[in-house]
């Protein structure tokens, strides 16, 4: 069985953003809590990052649950790996846990967040 098409598509944006959140809106406009509880995430630990609207692409809304094997949006990479949704990636900021990855990954310094 082959891959759908919607798959490369996925991966060429993942390659090109160190930070990639596929979200519902964009990181000005929110258009769900949960799309907007990521982005304020990311914006107190100071990240830039690269949001992908998937409701104005229905291919892209179905192709990046079957990508990533998650159902939900928004959804969190991080240098190519995924991290979760916005449950997780509220406990790994709570925790310390998301600071630390992107620190490790070198997307945000020691002395920044």
């Amino acid at each position: 069985m082959s891959e759908p098409q919607v798959f490369d598509r996925i991966r060429d944006e993942i390659a090109k953003h160190d930070v990639l959140l596929f979200m519902k809106g964009t990181p000005v406009f929110p258009q769900c809590g949960f799309s907007a509880a990521v982005v304020d995430v990311l914006s107190q630990l100071g990240v830039k990052f690269h949001g992908v609207n998937i409701l104005i692409d229905q291919e892209l809304r179905q192709g990046i649950k079957d990508f990533s094997q998650w159902p939900t949006i928004p959804q969190l990479y991080v240098k190519g790996e995924f991290v979760g949704g916005c449950d997780i990636v509220r406990e790994m900021f709570e925790t310390g846990e998301l600071e630390q990855l992107l620190k490790e990954k070198g997307v945000v310094s020691a002395s920044v967040a």
